[in-house]
């Protein structure tokens, strides 16, 4: 899958169109072979603002590429693709599953019915179906089929099978968050951690004032992110940056100092020094690269 221009990422209302949302439904279901067939078995690195979706492989193969990060689903497996994150696909001919799409206000009434503990759609996760491959194909092949059609009491049926489906998902997060064995509070407290830090990373604030509001120490905090991810907290702040800085020297064209201004830098200086000591290179050099591997791949 060769890597995206350097230039602002599409968002897309389904994926592979830009075309306005086709149903006055709050979900879109379709084969993944459907859409496409019409891209030639693959699908441009794109986001969607304001939906999520559940890519269920069946059959074949489908390499996935999120966030930079490639992953080859060579079984029947589900893919969480939640809002605003980056992604591509490419298929199999012999591709068989399906794509469903969840408009936001949906995602948020299942989300309250899950409960805030329980956040499956929000994580771009990948799960096996193993056993259950049949049984969530059948989920899928009945939700198309009531999509497609106009048989009474349509939206009750279609509003059923995915809340099959999306408990099926979160049990499957649930059992996977077990498998860590970790204690529960110490996870609270670690993704009201990582929440803050995606809401304030642009903002430079202190490691302090984090754990002021999660209402625990310094040391606490700390402890319990070298515990759950294996560095400190002020670590997983510099890496979200280091995230955003990555996407828009790969994505877009802004220059180093629009990039430094947007994450909360008051000088380029600090921002390259942050970048070089964590890289290796500078921001400039980083981004060259990535025009000479794309050069290469053309």
């Amino acid at each position: 899958m060769n890597k995206p221009a350097l230039s602002s990422i599409p968002v897309f209302k389904l994926y592979g169109e830009s075309l306005g949302w086709p149903t006055p439904d709050l979900l879109h279901c379709e084969t993944i072979s459907k859409r496409s067939r019409e891209h030639h078995w693959e699908i441009k690195p794109h986001r969607h603002a304001d939906l999520g979706q559940l890519l269920f492989v069946h059959r074949g193969q489908a390499e996935l590429e999120i966030e930079g990060q490639r992953t080859l689903l060579g079984e029947s497996a589900l893919q969480v693709l939640p809002p605003l994150s980056v992604h591509g696909f490419r298929f199999s001919e012999d591709i068989e599953g399906y794509v469903l799409t969840l408009a936001a206000p949906l995602v948020a009434h299942l989300q309250a019915q899950l409960g805030q503990s329980v956040n499956a759609l929000a994580l771009a996760e990948s799960y096996p179906a193993r056993a259950d491959g049949s049984y969530l194909n059948g989920l899928f092949a009945a939700l198309q089929q009531e999509y497609q059609g106009h048989e009474p009491a349509r939206e009750m049926l279609m509003h059923a099978l995915v809340s099959t489906i999306v408990v099926w998902v979160s049990r499957q997060a649930i059992q996977r968050r077990s498998a860590n064995q970790r204690p529960q509070r110490a996870r609270e407290y670690f993704n009201g951690f990582v929440q803050l830090v995606e809401t304030h990373y642009r903002e430079h604030v202190k490691v302090e004032d984090l754990a002021h509001k999660l209402g625990i120490s310094v040391s606490h905090l700390n402890g319990t992110c070298r515990e759950l991810a294996g560095q400190p907290a002020l670590q997983i702040m510099h890496e979200r940056q280091l995230l955003e800085a990555k996407r828009l020297l790969t994505y877009t064209w802004m220059t180093i100092y629009e990039i430094s201004d947007s994450l909360g830098f008051s000088d380029p200086t600090n921002f390259t020094r942050m970048f070089r000591r964590r890289i290796g290179i500078s921001p400039k050099a980083f981004r060259d690269r990535l025009k000479v591997d794309q050069a290469s791949e053309d």
